[in-house]
């Protein structure tokens, strides 16, 4: 199954700069991990208003309990704001057709 995952970070104030930034590398490195197992296929970043983003990811698994498996275990889990998309292929989807 595919899912559009959006990941919106809040930072608690007072968090001190080297607990962000050791937080960010290891996010770093748990999204080379999911793209390596093939749950993580594509991420962008949207800006938001202010100074804040918002990462929107193409995700796959096998059910929707695996992914918020896969999402709990985020180094910044407890800082994000996360919605998930079910989405289900569309008659009309060019990359089906090109296969």
């Amino acid at each position: 199954m595919e899912f559009l995952v959006e990941l919106e970070v809040k930072v608690p104030a007072g968090t001190p700069d080297a607990a962000v930034e050791q937080r960010q590398r290891a996010e770093s490195a748990a999204a080379a991990k999911l793209a390596e197992d093939g749950h993580l296929v594509r991420l962008w970043r949207r800006p938001l208003a202010g100074n804040g983003t918002t990462a929107i990811g193409l995700y796959r698994a096998d059910s929707e309990a695996e992914l918020d498996g896969l999402l709990a275990a985020l180094p910044l889990a407890d800082w994000l704001r996360v919605t998930v998309t079910p989405l289900e292929a569309h008659p009309n989807d060019p990359a089906a057709a090109s296969r």
